[in-house]
């Protein structure tokens, strides 16, 4: 919950009676730790996304991810060129993209604040569980990259490159929230 406050995932708002409120589970999972002998627990809010209806929570949900082609090209680069090469999953990644739709979800369980037990929640975020929390966060990573100096190529929307006036280069694969990241030297930016 405190990652869902920091983010602004949320507002609490009185839901109008044209509206609905999506139901919500937690997740509970015990994730190994390396270098310790004790898991790590984790709980993670879901929305039940069976409830969301295209028109009203959604027009559209589809997601590029890197496509395989690209990625053994990728590799091919690295072996003959000898680049660097390293792998980042993203935390919390579904918290980063915006939401424009209007969606409303019912307070989470154990977490209903006193006084506004009738209030639901207003999403800011998305969520895991929503149909189109893939595609804004892939919308709202494309906007950062294009912004720092990456182009997408033409035939990968998941593949962004940056190029140096010095001739080297950083290639970027994305695939969700898994990214595989190419270049020179691992301290060009």
């Amino acid at each position: 919950m405190n990652s869902l406050h920091e983010n602004h995932t949320f507002e609490l708002v009185k839901l109008s009676q044209d509206k609905r409120a999506l139901k919500n589970k937690w997740v509970f999972k015990l994730k190994p730790e390396e270098n310790n002998s004790q898991p790590r627990y984790k709980a993670q809010l879901v929305v039940k996304d069976f409830g969301q209806k295209k028109g009203i929570d959604f027009e559209e949900i589809f997601s590029p991810v890197v496509k395989m082609p690209s990625i053994r090209v990728v590799l091919g680069l690295i072996t003959s060129l000898n680049l660097e090469i390293e792998q980042l999953d993203v935390k919390t990644t579904f918290l980063h993209g915006d939401l424009e739709e209007e969606i409303y979800m019912v307070q989470p369980e154990g977490f209903v604040v006193k006084g506004k037990e009738n209030f639901v929640c207003r999403l800011r975020k998305n969520l895991y569980g929503l149909k189109l929390a893939p595609r804004q966060w892939y919308r709202k990573f494309d906007s950062f990259m294009m912004d720092h100096g990456y182009d997408k190529t033409s035939s990968d929307h998941c593949v962004f490159v940056k190029k140096f006036p010095n001739g080297k280069y950083i290639i970027l694969l994305l695939y969700v929230d898994d990214m595989l990241i190419v270049g020179h030297d691992k301290n060009d930016t």
